[in-house]
């Protein structure tokens, strides 16, 4: 009888552990998982409505159409105009290759259909839907365009954003690939070395190099105790370690504003041991280092590990945007739009608005203050520091006739021997009107000569034909 008891009590404790793991295990995926498994490109449940649905299109700011769908026999076959232009923003959608970009992230707007449950599952038999809605963009077609002619042939990005709405106007990774032609060159495409199926300005991590200077530079400026002056040698021995100056060039009795305009890299090596690396690392991260920044598409987050960093090596060396630094492209957008909007950082925009077939606006997307970068005196004094980059500084060939220009250059070293060209800026100085961001991967020529000129074309552009 005993034993008997036993079984059964060993029995049922089996199965109630069995339950008890079921539900912890759908509990799990229920609340950490669920929407990496709803945004699976490859999740078949993003497929059932696909053949009854006509799929919402896809337009910029001005009206352009981006994507659509029209009845091709049984089901819907879906167009691209563009080619490559978009390939990174709206993606695509294949049967036989998932989906991706606005494509995949939009899918339940784009067909007018709810996350799956029971409920919606019911509602979607009784009251069929057979129309999508569409997305209008807050990209410009001519701007985005613009941004691909310079940047074509070259590895990197471009981002174009309004900084005090934190619309986006154009985003640009290169290389990119052919979206209409997908089927025929899918193999090509996904074996390519040089990886065009990454979105660069919001998956590709760099080291920023003298871009992050602006960083280092508000953190000065909260840190008021520090000594202002250095007197720059060229080079700067930190625990044995010898940190030079761009060529090794000295530049003699310095002050913050002079070693941001000359790109010193020894001052901001020399102060950032007085600045401290948690001041630093507590700016960087007002301006969403080492967290996601919120957005229409997934974006990788920047890094500035300041909390694992042991040595004053490691500190002098993050303080120039080397060592353990990495940063998206749309990261240094957000900081240069931060400072052009008196220190406040805007969420970025790149859906304006979701719009039924009968244009009823379901969803429009509003500003946004994602937080505080550093106080408005402070902004502007770092401000008037890039005036004084392109007026004087390594950023002169950004300058445009008549547009007084705030910006700074950056040229990064990486482990490819070849050097990454950066510029990040914004104009007018006086009411910016567009903030940019441009990295040219690899290009192993310096910020000044080879991103600041692309910046003041794409700036200069912007301002002539951007509308409200």
């Amino acid at each position: 009888m005993n034993k008997e008891i036993k079984r059964i009590i060993i029995i049922l404790t089996v199965l109630c552990m069995t339950f008890i793991s079921l539900i912890v295990y759908i509990s799990y995926f229920q609340i950490f998982k669920a929407s990496a498994i709803k945004n699976n490109s490859y999740n078949k449940r993003l497929w059932i409505n696909e053949q009854t649905i006509l799929r919402g299109s896809i337009l910029d700011r001005n009206g352009n159409v981006l994507a659509y769908s029209e009845k091709e026999g049984d089901s819907y076959k879906r167009n691209y105009n563009y080619g490559s232009l978009y390939s990174h923003i709206v993606g695509y959608s294949y049967r036989e290759y998932g989906k991706s970009g606005l494509e995949l992230y939009y899918n339940n707007s784009l067909l007018n259909i709810s996350d799956s449950t029971p409920i919606n599952e019911i509602k979607n038999i009784v009251i069929p839907n057979t129309t999508g809605n569409n997305l209008v963009l807050t990209i410009d077609h001519n701007i985005q365009s613009r941004a691909r002619s310079l940047i074509d042939g070259k590895k990197g990005s471009i981002v174009v954003m309004n900084p005090t709405t934190g619309e986006i106007y154009a985003m640009v990774s290169y290389p990119d690939f052919n979206i209409s032609n997908l089927n025929e060159n899918w193999k090509e495409i996904s074996e390519d070395m040089e990886s065009p199926l990454i979105n660069r300005a919001i998956q590709g991590l760099y080291a920023p190099g003298s871009v992050f200077k602006v960083i280092t530079a508000m953190a000065a400026l909260e840190n008021s105790s520090y000594e202002t002056q250095y007197n720059c040698i060229g080079s700067e021995k930190i625990e044995g370690y010898v940190f030079k100056d761009y060529e090794g060039k000295a530049h003699g009795p310095i002050d913050l504003k002079g070693a941001l305009v000359k790109s010193c890299n020894t001052y901001f090596i020399n102060k950032s041991l007085e600045i401290g690396k948690d001041t630093i690392g507590k700016i960087s991260e007002r301006f969403f280092f080492n967290s996601r920044i919120p957005f229409d598409l997934p974006v990788k987050s920047s890094q500035f590990p300041y909390k694992e960093m042991t040595t004053d090596v490691e500190v002098a060396a993050a303080s120039i945007g080397q060592g353990k630094v990495l940063v998206t492209p749309l990261n240094m957008a957000l900081i240069a739009s931060g400072i052009a909007n008196e220190g406040e950082v805007v969420k970025p925009i790149l859906v304006k608005e979701i719009v039924t077939k009968d244009g009823k606006v379901l969803k429009q997307s509003d500003i946004e203050i994602l937080s505080q970068g550093i106080n408005p005196l402070g902004a502007n004094t770092i401000k008037d520091m890039m005036v004084e980059v392109v007026k004087s500084g390594t950023g002169v060939n950004a300058k445009i006739k008549n547009v007084t220009v705030a910006g700074k250059t950056g040229t990064a070293e990486n482990s490819s021997g070849k050097n990454h060209a950066w510029f990040i800026g914004f104009a007018p100085a006086d009411n910016p009107k567009v903030a940019v961001s441009i990295v040219l991967e690899e290009d192993g020529s310096t910020g000044g000569k080879a991103a600041a000129p692309l910046a003041r074309d794409i700036m200069l552009y912007t301002i002539e034909n951007i509308k409200d």
